[in-house]
């Protein structure tokens, strides 16, 4: 569950900001979270279903002056950018094709819809891999 991953040069990632109702807290929504998640990688992740990997982080809060151009952003303006998203999921695919495919699929569709009773608002942006990297040895 807490295993390293390895993600392929070439894939898919599909990045989903997920804003809770108010006064609901991530922990009200582990359950169904998790659920749903066990059920993409154990429903989907092999060649045929093309689901590699994926995360699930929680928005805390710190914004990088570092990695921002264009001045230091005031953090209203990030919240605005992230529709003040309490979550992100971000998954790996072998192609959109096969995401989309499986996000259709009556066995997601229940798990996700149980996550989505919690949410003002959820949103997936998907991105196509231009570059990888790590430290090399010397």
């Amino acid at each position: 569950m807490f295993h390293p991953i390895e993600i392929p040069y070439g894939c898919v990632m599909l990045f989903n900001v997920v804003d809770l109702k108010d006064g609901v807290t991530v922990e009200d929504v582990e359950m169904a979270l998790g659920d749903m998640c066990n059920v993409v990688k154990n429903t989907y992740g092999d060649d045929k279903g093309g689901f590699i990997a994926g995360q699930v982080y929680k928005y805390s809060g710190f914004v990088s002056k570092e990695g921002s151009v264009g001045g230091e952003p005031e953090e209203d303006q990030v919240t605005a950018k992230i529709k003040q998203g309490e979550l992100a999921i971000v998954t790996f695919w072998k192609s959109f094709e096969q995401h989309e495919k499986s996000h259709a699929d009556k066995v997601f569709k229940e798990k996700f819809d149980a996550l989505a009773e919690f949410c003002d608002d959820t949103y997936e942006l998907g991105y196509e891999m231009l570059w990888q990297g790590v430290p090399e040895n010397e």
